[in-house]
């Protein structure tokens, strides 16, 4: 990438710092979306639930990341935290889209997170972008979420939704819940392991960001999943090996419902989701195995 000047929303998540860490490494300009006053010449103000953003301070900015949003496996999926997830993704990408539909000179690009969600339970089949939207909460919410961007795309604006998997990273989403368990020996495959989880190393993750920001003739959706999604079961085994811990527990699909509630639905549900074309359009994994991807973790 040239050194460029990129505005990132959600900064401070797990995918956001990474990708600020990265972008900052290599020289360029980062511009931080936070939701209080301004502290450095680098913070640009925004509301996401009230739809507000200074886009004076977006003025000069080649790129726009937009990769915030409440956390989906936080909490219980109560109706108003379901109204929380889905009002700070919806309402902020608007909020977002327009902004940098009302500037003279808007960035080439905007980058907006989705997620592999969006094809609901897809059992054994394999689905790549071409699939359409599942059933369920999450779908709608991602169909919602990626409409959202519109007034982006109406402007002219190259506009790309980031459909991303599970990511494996210590530091935060389902695997920073899953290394303690494992590392006491307590961790164990979910239902009965036979579903499929699409993940991404965080690093692949970062590194699929910035080429897609990179790439000016690429646009639309990209799965954001390592190239061989494995079952639970499977992703279990690797945690074992690699941390070299035994694996003897199992939590039966009772539990999780009884514990997580209509959550459960994610964690239980299969999604074989492949990156057709992020692959065509040249982009390489670094660690598209699932051992590689945990020792990086």
């Amino acid at each position: 990438m040239e050194r460029t000047r990129i505005a990132v929303a959600g900064a401070s998540g797990l995918i956001g710092s990474a990708l600020v860490r990265s972008l900052a490494a290599d020289g360029h300009e980062v511009v931080r979306l936070v939701r209080r006053a301004p502290r450095e010449g680098n913070e640009v103000r925004w509301d996401p639930e009230r739809q507000q953003v200074d886009a004076g301070g977006l003025a000069g900015c080649d790129a726009v990341v937009n990769l915030a949003g409440a956390g989906i496996g936080d909490r219980r999926w109560s109706a108003e935290y379901k109204r929380r997830i889905r009002d700070s993704r919806v309402l902020g990408t608007a909020a977002l889209a327009e902004a940098v539909a009302s500037l003279d000179s808007p960035p080439r690009v905007f980058v907006s997170g989705s997620a592999m969600g969006i094809y609901g339970d897809t059992g054994d089949r394999v689905v790549n972008e071409d699939a359409p939207p599942g059933d369920g909460f999450l779908p709608s919410l991602c169909e919602e979420w990626e409409e959202a961007a519109a007034p982006a795309q109406e402007a002219g604006i190259r506009t790309v939704f980031l459909r991303t998997g599970l990511v494996v990273a210590r530091g935060g989403g389902a695997w920073a819940r899953l290394f303690p368990l494992f590392r006491a020996g307590l961790g164990g495959r979910m239902g009965d392991g036979r579903q499929y989880w699409s993940y991404i190393a965080l690093h692949d993750e970062v590194a699929a960001i910035r080429h897609l920001v990179d790439h000016e003739t690429l646009s639309g959706p990209f799965n954001l999943t390592a190239p061989q999604p494995l079952t639970n079961r499977e992703v279990t085994r690797a945690m074992g090996r690699v941390l070299h811990r035994p694996t003897p527990f199992a939590v039966p699909a009772p539990v999780l419902r009884a514990v997580l509630g209509e959550m459960a639905g994610e964690v239980l549900g299969s999604m074989r989701v492949v990156p057709k074309r992020l692959l065509e359009s040249g982009f390489t994994f670094a660690f598209p195995g699932i051992d590689d991807a945990i020792r990086a973790a």
